[in-house]
């Protein structure tokens, strides 16, 4: 990566380095989980640390700056306007208390909305992916987008997990996917999986659902950094408060398009 380690893209990548490092110390470890809204839905003291790193590295930097995080009482919401910055401490915390090497830490800092920046730090494989305001980056190295142009040989994603309440469309979500495409990975982390399209090993990913942005804005400017595309369902180009999430290497968007378009016609 090009970036300075003191300039937003730079700051980004310390502060998710210094949080998947922390959280790296208790995975595997006998650490106690809680729920939030549900059941499925589970924390542990190791995200609350991490965030507090991350936060930590970003205020040694940028004091006084909004940081939106999953956990506690950071933020929620990304600022209209101004710099900001967005953390998720662990990025597949299910991965994570299952002893799945599949889960990470995600900065991204935006200015007005848009990201500038972005890191997410899959310790536990010893990858880190980066942007910075000219490329995208795999431990260093510059990444791109897959060439893939044929649907039926894509391998393609639902980026999120419907509620237990929705299952109907994750089961159309599923089917749409396993009928236009050649198979399908699910990774139990949004931002791991963004992160696997932007390298090219994957084709691309979709939910009709409204991303919360520490799931998707960090890999959302991977990609487009290696070259993708990333929408909202409808086409137009996505922003953190969207709806729907469509990410492609370009030759298969419209076919993702079409596929997202098949989770709403469910009844």
């Amino acid at each position: 990566m090009n970036a300075d380690a003191t300039s937003r893209p730079g700051v980004a990548t310390r502060a998710a380095t210094a949080g998947a490092e922390l959280a790296l110390e208790s995975f595997r470890t006998d650490i106690a989980t809680e729920t939030k809204a549900s059941d499925i839905d589970v924390v542990t003291q190791a995200d609350r640390d991490a965030q507090a790193r991350v936060i930590e590295v970003i205020e040694s930097e940028y004091p006084d700056e909004p940081i939106v995080g999953e956990e506690d009482d950071a933020l929620k919401t990304v600022p209209d306007s101004g710099p900001a910055w967005i953390v998720d401490p662990i990025d597949g915390t299910t991965n994570f208390v299952n002893n799945i090497r599949v889960w990470g830490t995600a900065v991204a800092a935006v200015e007005d909305g848009e990201p500038v920046g972005a890191a997410v730090v899959l310790p536990a494989l010893d990858d880190s992916y980066t942007a910075d305001r000219e490329a995208a980056y795999l431990n260093g190295t510059a990444i791109s987008v897959s060439e893939t142009s044929e649907p039926e040989l894509a391998t393609v994603s639902p980026l999120m997990l419907w509620d237990v309440d929705n299952r109907k469309q994750y089961a159309a979500a599923t089917r749409e996917l396993v009928t236009r495409y050649a198979d399908l990975r699910r990774f139990g982390s949004a931002q791991a999986t963004l992160s696997l399209i932007a390298a090219g090993s994957l084709d691309g990913g979709f939910t009709n659902l409204v991303s919360y942005p520490w799931d998707s804005v960090a890999g959302v400017h991977l990609i487009r950094q290696a070259g993708g595309t990333v929408t909202d369902r409808h086409g137009d180009r996505w922003r953190h408060d969207s709806e729907g999430l469509v990410v492609s290497n370009g030759a298969v968007h419209d076919s993702l398009l079409a596929a997202t378009r098949g989770i709403d016609n469910t009844v």
